[in-house]
């Protein structure tokens, strides 16, 4: 399931006439997937055409990604429509903004710098992320916001505009949800842990599925799940 960090951080911008707003940063982190998505869309001269869009949506493998992604488009896409592509993103970690004109995603490289303890060496590891902003240097502060409050030293090693349209995040309700029917299979006790988390998330990647099945088995032992 998803991990959430709700952390919020005050930016403070100034606005066209020199007042300062204040934009709220939130931090998530989750297990994101991309999605291509091709329909006919009326463009503003009134006419139709083919395009193909790219929004993220979190899911725990990617038939379910591609499932989230259908039932969000069903409600903006009135006609038929394709899903083209759905893969794994590099990131795992997104910036949101809660700036009404931040409307573009940015995927920003940052080098984390440490110290080896044993040679005394300055150690580099790239992570990447999905900073949602409205231009290049609105992404560079808002990135700063975030970090700047953390410990750790980086240095901002690329930052690029994506094609992203919207990001779609995993409602809390269909996350606790999915859990609750996994747990009333679970109380009889007639099929393992592996086998419930195998029905639930077939294509889940090797790490999630065994997330879940330590959620659960810990959920058994402390007796969130009673035995029937």
């Amino acid at each position: 399931m998803q991990n959430n960090f709700n952390n919020n951080f005050n930016n403070n911008f100034p606005s066209k006439d020199g007042l300062k707003t204040t934009t709220i940063m939130r931090s998530t982190t989750s297990n994101w997937f991309e999605c291509k998505v091709r329909y006919e869309k009326v463009m503003e001269d009134g006419l139709q055409k083919k395009v193909t869009e790219q929004y993220v949506v979190d899911a725990l493998s990617f038939s379910e990604a591609e499932q989230r992604i259908i039932e969000e488009m069903s409600a903006y896409i009135s006609g038929e429509f394709e899903v083209t592509d759905v893969k794994k993103a590099q990131y795992k970690e997104v910036f949101f903004s809660d700036a009404a004109n931040d409307d573009r995603y940015y995927k920003a490289k940052l080098m984390f710098i440490t110290i080896d303890e044993k040679t005394d060496k300055e150690k580099r590891s790239a992570v990447t992320y999905l900073v949602q902003a409205a231009t290049l240097d609105g992404a560079v502060k808002n990135i700063n916001e975030v970090m700047d409050g953390t410990m750790i030293d980086y240095e901002k090693s690329n930052i690029a505009e994506t094609k992203v349209m919207d990001v779609f995040e995993y409602a809390q309700d269909k996350s606790a949800d999915l859990m609750a029917r996994m747990a009333e299979e679970l109380k009889d006790r007639s099929k393992t842990v592996e086998e419930i988390a195998d029905k639930y998330v077939k294509t889940a990647t090797p790490e999630l599925r065994q997330q879940l099945i330590d959620k659960l088995t810990a959920m058994c032992e402390n007796g969130e799940i009673p035995q029937k």
